[in-house]
């Protein structure tokens, strides 16, 4: 087997400079998540989510990003499940995407508040059916004994539905819209000597810098 310590890749596919990059980055971003897009990277809209406990301990998941509206990263979630618990209480958290084969990473620091009830109830509705059956059936984050538990509440909650093609919402259930404060560019480059652009939100501006590898 191959040391770790001894992989190695030289990233080489693309540039990014501080003279042509999108002076917004929300605007961007989605010109990145457009090529993940059209080069088909699996998950593209897959991010790691970063909260931080009450007794400062970081924790991390991934999570869909499933919109991007007025600039804001919008993503769904059990609000009882531990990443929901650490929002609500500390709001501030990171999200990163990154997308090996275009050599490219995003990093995002900003305030997470819940999306209103209306648009978590329309997105819940537009999943499969047997996703909003698992969303019922699940206390996230929960201990439990074992799968059967899990097994059991998904045939209460399809017989309590029965005939249902839309379930509601359960009132645990729902979004988060996260407003970007900061947002970092990451391109891959040989040597080591990666492009890094930074975007910090000042005075209602975003203003750009590039960063040292």
């Amino acid at each position: 087997m191959k040391s770790i310590t001894d992989l190695r890749k030289d990233y080489s596919k693309f540039t990014l400079d501080g003279s042509t990059v999108n002076e917004d980055p929300i605007v961007q971003f989605n010109l990145w998540l457009e090529d993940a897009l059209t080069s088909q990277v699996p998950e593209p809209n897959a991010l790691t989510l970063s909260t931080v406990s009450e007794d400062g301990r970081p924790s991390g998941r991934i999570v869909l990003l499933k919109g991007l509206e007025q600039g804001k990263f919008i993503f769904y979630t059990n609000y009882q499940s531990q990443k929901g618990k650490e929002l609500e209480k500390n709001p501030a958290c990171g999200l990163t995407f990154f997308w090996p084969e275009l050599e490219r990473q995003v990093r995002i620091e900003g305030m997470a508040s819940r999306t209103d009830i209306y648009s978590s109830e329309k997105y819940f509705q537009s999943r499969p059916r047997e996703s909003q059956v698992g969303a019922w059936a699940s206390p996230q984050s929960s201990m439990i004994v074992n799968r059967d538990i899990l097994e059991e509440r998904v045939k209460k909650i399809e017989e309590k539905y029965k005939g249902f093609e839309k379930l509601p919402k359960p009132k645990q259930w729902g979004g988060f819209a996260v407003e970007p404060l900061k947002i970092e560019f990451w391109q891959g480059r040989p040597n080591r000597l990666h492009d890094r652009i930074l975007f910090t939100r000042m005075d209602g501006a975003w203003k750009i810098h590039r960063l040292a590898p």
